[in-house]
């Protein structure tokens, strides 16, 4: 139930918002309005509504972190799949690769690279991705190490069926469920590694808003306006609750060992 409300107001945030993120109260006392059925969850110092704003740095939050853990899975999967499929050199060079990558943390390599290519949703998106692909990797060729000795794969090397058939068509339909947990999972690290990117200055242009800029934004004014920081903080941790349980539906959905314990 949760969950379906997390999605509703993250896919429908232009309806349920009552102001735009941006739209500012035309009267001077609208500043540091504490909440009211007006604004839920007050203004903030430059007249804005904190709970529209919430909701529109919901969406953006949660679609730079579906977005950067698709295209990482992605990439991830699919190297992990030929790493353990192929073996010898190409599985060594693809592992290389992908310990190169694990060595490095992310939170200041994704610093990094936002400062290379500049602050953007874009480019948010793109550096979080980068750091979800050695996970998927490793993960996705521990999957093919175990399955691709199984006769089905076998037997369909005997009839013929080439590499990517047999990874792509075969491998992968057995595989799937504990990659589509570790996805769950995955968008949790992407919330919160973009909520600490925006909270530098790192994600997107003002004024757009996210979980993280609001926070930022909500620093210098705590003694004025606790609910600025109170309220979007409360948001992330209900986000974050709300993917863990959803990590753990899909996870006993796809997994007979865990439906087995039901």
């Amino acid at each position: 139930m949760y969950k379906r409300q997390i999605l509703i107001s993250t896919v429908a945030a232009g309806l349920i918002a009552q102001y735009g993120p941006t739209d500012q109260a035309y009267q001077g006392a609208a500043r540091y309005l504490s909440p009211s059925l007006d604004h839920p969850f007050g203004t903030d110092h430059l007249r804005r509504d904190v709970f529209s704003r919430t909701l529109f740095g919901l969406r953006n939050s949660l679609m730079i972190s579906l977005g950067a853990v698709l295209i990482g899975s992605t990439i991830g999967i699919s190297l992990g799949f030929m790493s353990g499929y192929a073996g010898r050199w190409v599985d060594a060079v693809i592992m290389r690769v992908i310990d190169a990558l694990l060595a490095f943390p992310h939170l200041l390599a994704a610093m990094a690279i936002l400062t290379i290519l500049g602050p953007s949703l874009r480019n948010l998106a793109i550096a979080i991705a980068v750091f979800n692909v050695p996970a998927f990797a490793r993960l996705a060729r521990a999957q093919m190490l175990v399955e691709k000795n199984r006769d089905y794969v076998h037997a369909s090397q005997a009839i013929g069926a080439g590499p990517l058939r047999i990874i792509f068509r075969h491998v992968s339909m057995n595989a799937i469920p504990p990659l589509l947990t570790q996805v769950a999972l995955a968008v949790n690290g992407a919330i919160v590694l973009s909520a600490a990117l925006s909270f530098l200055g790192l994600g997107e242009k003002p004024p757009e808003p996210s979980l993280g800029s609001l926070l930022l934004d909500a620093k210098a004014h705590l003694r004025e306006a606790w609910w600025m920081a109170v309220f979007p903080a409360a948001t992330m941790a209900f986000l974050l609750l709300c993917m863990n349980f959803f990590a753990d539906a899909i996870n006993e959905a796809t997994s007979p060992y865990a439906r087995r314990k039901l």
